[in-house]
């Protein structure tokens, strides 16, 4: 059973934006300035900068797979079941231990408003918020969606309020001293605040459920981070501007601190009620995003069958979803965290870094069916440019944050490949992206097209194509691919062979009709396409035949060699069809990349597939 199509664009925003704005708005502008100074406003800055190249990778990525899973779904394709399984792993518990995360820091925030709060309290609301957000993801996206929503919108009102009513009380002389740590301090501050964009992506892992991905995806992505990467600089600007630099080190409720300056104390519980709600809707998301790799995983043969049940009322993975609550609230209930949370930063910079790969990978093993609605520009060099970046954030984090996260790292790393090699291995037997381009490279045959005919599947899902008599005749048809130069009367003889086994009739009538048909008019309707078409005795009678010709077929001098041949064979009772047939490979043609992808196609199952996931209109059947 599917997942249905719940999320539009202001789903898709709300998810990416109610990730991003938590404990790095609320929580990190105190220490970043501590280790900066005011010049911590362009660290955020380099830190949405250095998130831009996953964005565009993740973008195209999930435009051309809008599947369940994201991350771990495009490296399971791209790299093969190993890295997949890893990555799948690594995807959900790094969600899951920043939501979990989320949630307990309410408490710094929950004190402000009820300083009697204690640590028990604290706990007790994180796993209450849990249970409601992972009730309202088991009984439907759309509900936990527009949730969401309403979070964010109500979350962005009251930070506009907050930079509205602070900005009249900025003292430049805060700025004097911009860069007291140097250059490097930019950097290093950057490296640390980089993980507050993490959240971006997340909307990714939840594309199947997504209305017109090829859209809502990238223009989702795009509006979050504008939107929240001007409320980062904004915010932290009149912060610094109104806070006092002294209270400002060091402190975990930095945003309160300039709300009371600004507000008074109405302001601090405005803003923190603020920071509640944001910490409440990136664990919304993060249990929305965190419980479909699992179900990707186990739809793969990674993991066990039943994390990929769908409820059958709801249409959601029930078992995931609960799967993820439940580690979560363990999280809360028992776990000291920071450690952890510390590790999935570094995993959630290493996924990053993957999806980056994934993209080289994938353009450059020219699958046939690999279509991204949305290309990501400057391929390859804003890839190879993230990679170098991300591996400088990974090594700069692991020594800024000490051995255990490093540990924890290769343990969990070594876990996931034990369970691979116990459990995976023998039930998988998918061929992923990097053996094609293998191939491709030592010029081998390719394999049996299991991951273009995936691909294909996805493509005519994430459309809406319904095929029609022309795709179904398409579907069928014979197809000849001639390597060699030949002249068109050749070309005809083995046309009439083609068809005379498809719709048996005598192969020397077939070509005696066909030289006929050309002798009255060239067929060559524009340089290099020809549409020879003949009128047959009988009833209900319409065949197609496909032809290419690498090096080109020769009609006539005055022509130049054609390399794109439709043969539509009718009786008289499909004149209509004929003409509906003719403008259907009119609409083919007429795409602006037809050309390069007939060309470029491996073998006759790709040419069938350059046809059947054209953009055409489709008659209704």
């Amino acid at each position: 059973m599917g997942l249905k199509k719940e999320l539009g664009l202001a789903g898709v925003f709300c998810i990416a934006a109610g990730a991003m704005i938590s404990s790095g708005l609320f929580v990190l502008p105190g220490i970043a300035f501590t280790k900066a100074g005011p010049v911590m406003i362009l660290a955020y800055l380099l830190a949405g900068v250095l998130v831009i190249p996953a964005m565009l990778s993740k973008a195209e990525l999930a435009t051309a797979m809008p599947k369940a899973g994201g991350s771990y779904f495009y490296i399971e394709r791209s790299l093969g079941a190993l890295p997949g399984t890893m990555a799948g792993l690594a995807n959900w518990f790094s969600i899951a231990l920043k939501s979990a995360f989320a949630l307990i820091g309410i408490g710094a925030f929950a004190r402000l408003i009820r300083p009697e709060t204690s640590d028990i309290e604290i706990k007790a609301i994180a796993i209450t918020c849990c249970l409601v957000f992972g009730i309202l993801n088991l009984v439907g996206v759309r509900y936990a969606g527009r949730i969401q929503v309403l979070l964010v919108v109500i979350l962005l009102g009251t930070l506009g309020l907050y930079i509205v009513s602070a900005a009249p009380a900025v003292k430049h002389e805060h700025f004097a001293d911009f860069m007291p740590q140097g250059l490097g301090s930019v950097l290093s501050t950057a490296a640390l605040v980089f993980v507050s964009y993490g959240g971006l992506t997340k909307v990714a892992s939840v594309a199947e459920e997504i209305k017109n991905p090829g859209r809502n995806i990238p223009l989702g992505m795009f509006l979050a981070f504008g939107v929240v990467q001007i409320v980062y600089l904004l915010v932290t600007f009149v912060t610094i501007g109104v806070v006092e630099a002294g209270s400002l080190q060091n402190s975990l409720t930095p945003i309160s601190l300039g709300a009371k300056v600004a507000m008074g104390n109405t302001g601090v519980i405005i803003l923190a009620a603020g920071a509640m709600l944001a910490f409440i809707t990136t664990a919304n998301s993060g249990i929305l995003s965190a419980s479909r790799s699992p179900m990707a995983m186990s739809r793969d043969d990674l993991l066990p069958g039943l994390f990929s049940r769908v409820n059958r009322r709801f249409s959601t993975p029930h078992v995931s979803i609960i799967a993820t609550t439940g580690f979560m609230i363990v999280v809360i209930a028992f776990l000291s965290i920071e450690n952890l949370v510390k590790t999935a930063s570094t995993m959630m910079i290493l996924m990053f870094l993957l999806v980056n790969v994934s993209v080289i990978i994938m353009r450059a093993s020219k699958l046939q069916n690999y279509r991204p609605v949305f290309h990501c520009p400057l391929y390859p060099w804003i890839q190879i440019g993230a990679i170098v970046s991300y591996v400088f954030l990974i090594v700069f984090l692991i020594i800024e944050m000490g051995p255990v996260p490093l540990l924890i790292t290769g343990g969990f790393g070594a876990l996931a490949v034990g369970w691979y090699l116990l459990y995976g291995k023998v039930r998988v037997g998918r061929e992923s992206a990097f053996i094609y381009l293998v191939r491709r490279i030592t010029s081998r045959q390719l394999g049996d097209g299991g991951l273009e005919q995936e691909l294909k599947r996805i493509v005519l899902e994430r459309e809406g194509i319904r095929t029609d008599r022309f795709d179904k005749l398409i579907q069928d048809c014979a197809i000849l691919d001639i390597d060699e130069s030949i002249r068109a009367k050749d070309m005809f003889a083995r046309a009439a062979k083609a068809l005379a086994e498809h719709i048996e009739m005598p192969e020397d009538k077939l070509f005696e009709l066909l030289l006929a048909r050309e002798k009255e008019s060239s067929t060559v309707i524009q340089p290099g396409l020809a549409i020879p078409h003949i009128v047959v005795e009988g009833q209900n009678i319409f065949a197609v035949l496909m032809i290419r010709s690498k090096a080109g077929i020769v009609f006539s001098d005055l022509h130049q060699p054609v390399r794109t041949v439709f043969v539509l064979i009718g009786s008289r009772d499909q004149r209509n069809f004929h003409l509906r047939a003719l403008m259907a490979i009119a609409h083919i043609v007429e795409e602006p990349d037809f050309e390069k992808r007939w060309m470029e196609a491996a073998n006759p199952e790709q040419l069938r597939d350059v046809v059947l996931l054209s953009g055409r209109t489709r008659e209704a059947v």
